[in-house]
């Protein structure tokens, strides 16, 4: 998919897609636009500007207040009181069980300073493994400046928490508060697969709780609950396990060229896989995982006849 950065105003807004470009903020979900206008005015104004602009309300603004054409979406939500509250009264007893384990299996869990250190770690996890979740993992294959270079973003609205074996980082999220700090959005939650009995995730998830409370960041944000037509899988099941729940919140698509009128019309500002039928899009995800599983297997038994 083609993507492209500009920047407007004090902000920054990313353009994807080839037939029918599309922009939005590039920290979305962990920023928002409270004031569309001279936006849409500014874009509008751009010599090779995108066909469509995109933007949601915040979760302290989930009543609807705009004309332009709305559609809802969703995000996966943590309301962040305690974190005893949360623990006692908010997830269920395997979430509390396996953040007890990865502690009992020596998983220490701490806040981490950004420095090259961390970086460093961050860039080992990354280059762990080509393939996850069944599908091309993005960042592998990163050089250390790149990685680098993306972590450091929004450092000032920024909180890294590293889970830890001995001295190795074996996981880690990166939480991005908004600016009028009701909410920590997960921008990156990522573990070692090696490390995978540990269940590190679990702890991650615990630590973000706490760095909340700690915070008073009244909101835990992990992305979107649900993705397109698919209501449920497993990322779904770990976040509903550990306290998250669906809200919805209201997304605009504005049109800024005659082409973006015609796709807006025709629902191309949705993606093809997105259209489909969630039956077909499932047998579609197996397939692909199925593929880039035997791609992957396939590379390592060659590597071991020529090693």
């Amino acid at each position: 998919m083609t993507r492209t950065l500009i920047q407007v105003a004090d902000r920054e807004f990313r353009i994807t897609g080839k037939r029918v470009r599309i922009a939005r903020l590039e920290a979305e979900f962990y920023h928002y636009i409270v004031d569309p206008e001279p936006v849409i005015a500014r874009l509008r104004g751009l010599p090779d500007r995108p066909d469509i602009f995109t933007f949601t309300q915040s979760l302290a603004d989930t009543a609807p207040r705009f004309s332009y054409l709305m559609e809802w979406d969703n995000l996966a939500v943590i309301p962040v009181s305690t974190f005893e509250h949360w623990w006692d009264r908010q997830i269920v007893s395997v979430a509390r069980n396996r953040a007890r384990q990865a502690a009992k299996r020596g998983v220490v869990l701490r806040e981490a300073p950004f420095d090259e250190h961390l970086v460093r770690d961050i860039w080992k996890i990354y280059n762990e493994t080509p393939i996850r979740q069944g599908r091309p993992f993005p960042h592998y294959g990163k050089d250390y400046e790149t990685v680098y270079r993306e972590e450091a973003t929004f450092l000032d609205d920024s909180v890294f928490i590293g889970a830890y074996l001995g001295e190795e980082l074996i996981g880690f999220v990166k939480l991005v508060m908004d600016e009028a700090r009701t909410q920590a959005g997960t921008m990156n939650i990522l573990s070692m697969i090696r490390h995978r009995d540990k269940v590190p995730n679990n702890a991650l998830i615990a630590q973000s709780v706490r760095s909340c409370a700690d915070r008073g960041i009244p909101n835990l944000v992990y992305w979107r609950f649900a993705h397109g037509k698919r209501e449920r899988d497993s990322v779904s099941d770990f976040k509903e396990r550990n306290g998250f729940k669906r809200v919805e919140l209201p997304r605009y698509y504005v049109p800024l060229t005659a082409w973006g009128r015609v796709a807006l019309s025709l629902g191309l500002h949705h993606r093809f896989v997105d259209r489909l039928p969630e039956p077909l899009g499932e047998k579609l995800r197996d397939l692909r995982s199925r593929w880039y599983n035997r791609k992957t297997h396939t590379a390592d038994a060659r590597a071991q006849v020529s090693s």
